[in-house]
């Protein structure tokens, strides 16, 4: 009897110790797996920019080529010369001084063959309003008609159509009022104001010809609300907000779109690369910034490959250039 208690007892050890190893075999699995997932999302560094380095700088795409100026380096200089990016060529290349006063936490667009850039604060710590066309072929800055709405810094802006838009902001209060700029009229008309709360150190894209505008901060709150922007209907559509993470809060953040996805990262929040599906609205979060984090960077995209360059860390500026290419799977082997 004393012989078959012992046998079931040793049995029942046995079954017990096996079914620990199971678990613990399949934890492990678990994490190996997750810790070998293929993570799509490469980031690659190009070639510096050649300018001293800065932050809040003002910027905008024309023809495959990025042109960008203006912001403010170490020793907290306003800037105001103006450089372009050949992402073919991976070169960059100085052209004509911005032709206003120096300044940062300016904005840019581009309607039609040309690119625009105003706002800001001049060497005064001054709001500014106003507006500056750049055209290429010429190599050439003039003088529109300032912005319709008041002097302003850290507003956002886009172009839809043939036409550019700037809203948000702060002026001595935050703002959430939106400007279209017709250049073909030289004039500014107030359209419909953003449809979230007022902010400063917004970012915005484009995708299929509606204009997704979000983060940024109001009154000390980083805000999470996303909205899409009809310009055919003079409307402001509620998407869905940043749920899956509270780290997607953030502002002075870089946003760019590739096909008919957004990509938004660095900013006050974390180094994440948060993607934004506009054919589910939906978020998921996809790899991360390889770069070092900072805010004020310059963000666009071109020929399905994203770019981030300049900003800042605290009292240290970037001159760094990174590139974005959302097919590749990301090589962490280095980081």
């Amino acid at each position: 009897m004393k012989f078959i208690q012992n046998r079931r007892s040793a049995t029942l050890t046995f079954v017990f110790y096996a079914l620990i190893w199971a678990l613990w075999g399949s934890v492990l699995t678990s994490c190996k797996n997750e810790d070998t997932a293929d993570v799509l999302g490469d980031w690659n560094r190009r070639s510096d920019f050649e300018g001293v380095a800065r932050n809040a700088v003002a910027g905008f795409v024309l023809d495959n080529i990025a042109y960008m100026g203006t912001g403010t380096n170490a020793d907290n200089d306003r800037l105001k010369d103006f450089w372009s990016y050949n992402p073919a060529k991976n070169t960059w290349t100085q052209l004509a001084d911005f032709g206003g006063e120096a300044r940062n936490t300016a904005v840019g667009f581009t309607a039609g063959t040309k690119g625009y850039i105003g706002t800001g604060l001049n060497v005064n710590s001054e709001r500014l309003k106003d507006f500056w066309e750049f055209n290429p072929a010429t190599n050439s800055w003039k003088r529109i008609a300032d912005f319709g709405g008041t002097a302003r810094r850290n507003a956002v802006a886009f172009s839809v159509g043939t036409k550019g838009y700037v809203g948000t902001g702060f002026d001595g209060n935050y703002l959430k009022d939106f400007w279209a700029y017709d250049p073909s009229k030289d004039s500014w008309e107030k359209i419909a104001s953003y449809g979230g709360a007022k902010r400063l150190g917004a970012i915005s894209f484009v995708i299929n010809g509606l204009a997704y505008v979000g983060t940024g901060n109001n009154n000390g709150s980083a805000e999470k609300d996303w909205w899409a922007y009809d310009a055919a209907n003079d409307t402001w559509i509620e998407k869905g907000d940043f749920e899956s993470d509270e780290l997607v809060q953030r502002s002075y953040a870089v946003g760019f779109a590739i096909g008919t996805k957004g990509y938004v990262t660095v900013g006050d929040g974390s180094n994440a690369v948060w993607v934004y599906d506009s054919a589910t609205d939906d978020w998921y979060e996809q790899g991360t910034f390889e770069g070092t984090g900072r805010q004020y960077a310059f963000g666009f995209a071109i020929n399905g490959k994203g770019y981030i360059t300049t900003g800042s860390s605290g009292s240290g500026r970037f001159d760094d250039l990174w590139e974005y290419d959302p097919t590749l799977v990301q090589d962490t082997s280095t980081n």
